[in-house]
């Protein structure tokens, strides 16, 4: 228990007399910590003073007539805004007794007012304080020394991490919070501890501190309780935020404690992050064996580290890896393993992110394609001895995702377009952007519909009836359009090579 001023008054050998009554003073002002005892006859002495000391005078910086408690009021405020816990009065020495205008100042600006007997010393005064500290000192150094055997102990449990936050918060009486590195609530200890606008708050400040991406702490106060945040790992890797809060701030025992924690945590999450870049590296293997054929090697171990492969048919879809928030997806992606059993596996491929999932089961690619602004490509339902080969279609699929505007592309979609369709692509743009350039030029120059009208006969199969129809012209004016785009390509239309060319062409600019 730390030196107060009501354990001060209390020592019968000093025999302190309270001359300010406990009942005109603030609500604990002789509970307050006195930080040291220090002796002034200064007329200003806080300069040299500091918050939660108490100082002891003689009187002589005040004049010998002063009397009314206006003379000494403007000394007493200053005392008291320094924060000094109180104020003690040596009698018979220059003065007999204490000056009542002192006591009243002192009663009205809320400090409490001691009077020392001449007989007491006021280095007994401030040699008894040093004593109630040492021995606190004592005590919160054997405490620290004791907590931190018993976390110690605690982080050789199986769950070490678990075992070590939960009994910081009972060694400390303070609640716990685990943030994992993506800025969501992880342990919480005691369970019940936080409302929802504390864990809102909190989280909020755990979340800015990981976005920085480097060490730091930094304190906030909500509901008026300070909250003290610390991140954990090293900059550019952090790996969670662990937060504290309760009653009372922490002395240096307190921190100590708390200093050997995060370290010991940070190790925990660092060696958590290596077996995750283990389990990686093993699911990426097996995704190999899978695709290879060893569908059996592949499902036996996978039922031993996460359960059943999923059933056949199954959909292979190929998602980009995020440039930011790598550990958030690998999160998310574990969570729906874990919700759903059975029916996922993944694993890194190439710097993307493969999925094998049931066709029968929930498609978790629109999901996470959406909440993480990724494109993905979607394979057809295959059996596992195609997995191959639906690889392949996830990976057309996600290349066609990547030039266009689509999120989601499905090879279903590539394939209902034919092979042409898939030939006329990225690389065959600039060829038939300059294939068609006169055409483009002439409609530019003259108003006139050539690319439109050539597309709509090569979409009736080069039928002048229906084309024309459809364009609203006479069947005679699209024959002169496409007499004219014959002439301004230098291609003859009437044959099929050329006809596929063209439409190859129209495909590709996507006119």
């Amino acid at each position: 228990m730390p030196p107060t001023l009501r354990r001060l008054l209390a020592n019968p050998e000093l025999d302190l007399r309270l001359l300010t009554p406990e009942t005109g003073l603030p609500a604990q002002a002789l509970d307050q910590a006195v930080q040291w005892v220090h002796s002034s006859d200064l007329a200003d002495p806080t300069p040299f003073l500091s918050d939660g000391q108490v100082l002891l005078i003689t009187g002589t910086q005040f004049d010998p007539a002063a009397t009314a408690p206006g003379d000494f009021a403007p000394y007493v405020a200053r005392l008291r805004d320094r924060g000094l816990t109180g104020l003690g009065f040596g009698t018979e020495v220059i003065r007999d007794g204490t000056p009542d205008g002192l006591t009243a100042a002192c009663l009205e600006a809320g400090l409490p007012l001691f009077e020392v007997p001449y007989r007491v010393p006021f280095i007994a005064v401030s040699r008894y304080v040093a004593d109630l500290a040492s021995e606190e000192l004592f005590a919160r150094n054997t405490w620290a020394l004791k907590a931190q055997r018993a976390i110690s102990l605690a982080a050789l449990r199986p769950d070490g991490l678990t075992a070590t936050l939960a009994e910081l918060s009972r060694q400390l009486d303070h609640w716990v919070v685990l943030f994992d590195a993506t800025g969501s609530v992880d342990r919480v200890f005691p369970p019940d501890a936080l409302s929802a606008s504390t864990i809102a708050a909190v989280g909020s400040e755990a979340t800015r501190l990981l976005r920085a991406r480097r060490r730091s702490s930094s304190t906030i106060v909500t509901g008026g309780e300070t909250l003290t945040l610390q991140t954990l790992g090293t900059s550019g890797q952090l790996r969670g935020v662990l937060a504290l809060g309760g009653a009372g701030e922490l002395d240096q025992a307190g921190q100590q404690v708390v200093t050997s924690v995060i370290a010991l945590a940070g190790l925990a999450l660092e060696q958590n992050s290596a077996l995750d870049r283990a389990v990686g590296h093993l699911r990426s293997g097996l995704w190999h064996v899978l695709v290879s054929g060893d569908t059996q090697l592949a499902s036996d171990i996978a039922t031993q580290m996460w359960g059943a492969m999923p059933a056949e048919p199954v959909r292979v879809s190929l998602v980009d890896t995020p440039i930011d928030g790598v550990d958030a997806l690998s999160e998310w992606l574990e969570l729906r393993v874990a919700e759903h059993p059975g029916s996922l596996f993944y694993a890194a491929d190439d710097g993307r992110i493969v999925l094998c999932f049931s066709d029968g089961a929930a498609s978790p690619v629109e999901e996470l394609a959406t909440g993480f602004g990724l494109k993905a490509g979607l394979s057809d339902a295959v059996g596992y001895a195609d997995l191959a080969r639906a690889h392949d279609q996830a990976a057309q699929a996600l290349d066609r995702a990547r030039e266009g505007d689509e999120r989601i592309v499905s090879f279903d979609t590539i394939s209902r377009q034919g092979v042409l369709a898939f030939l006329a692509r990225t690389d065959a743009r600039e060829v038939a952007r300059t294939t068609l350039a006169p055409l483009i030029a002439a409609d530019g120059a003259n108003g006139s519909s050539l690319v439109l009208s050539l597309q709509t006969w090569l979409e009736h199969n080069g039928t002048f009836d229906s084309a024309a129809r459809e364009l609203g012209i006479h069947r005679h004016t699209l024959r002169a359009r496409v007499a004219e785009a014959e002439r301004l390509l230098g291609r003859d239309l009437s044959s099929f090579h050329a006809r596929a060319d063209l439409w190859a062409a129209l495909l590709a600019t996507r006119v």
